[in-house]
């Protein structure tokens, strides 16, 4: 089940950014379209504190730099469970850095 994230009450800033590795083979992860996944770290600023949320893209989210506002579409938490573990991803469709004002008066 997706369960969809409402990130209008919060910042998020972006943190690292790296392409997911496969652990048996050791190269790049790519989505059912041939695309790279990339994983960023997003810190989630809002009134009760921050959270990093590690969320994983299909494709690069070009443009993006640690410590810059994003802004990020369809983002969603997803249960997982093996064995005894269990935990929640995120997977966003797209993020990019949020425009600057000198973009916005452009």
């Amino acid at each position: 089940m997706r369960l969809p994230i409402d990130t209008g009450s919060v910042t998020l800033v972006a943190g690292k950014v790296e392409a997911v590795i496969d652990f048996e083979t050791k190269r790049p992860k790519a989505d059912a379209n041939g695309e790279p996944i990339y994983a960023i770290d997003l810190v989630a600023l809002g009134s009760e504190g921050a959270q990093i949320w590690p969320v994983k893209v299909s494709g690069e989210p070009k443009g993006v730099v640690v410590g810059q506002p994003v802004r990020v579409t369809e983002l969603v938490a997803v249960p997982w469970s093996m064995e005894d573990r269990h935990g929640i991803s995120f997977r966003a469709s797209h993020i990019a850095p949020m425009p600057t004002s000198a973009q916005k008066a452009a």
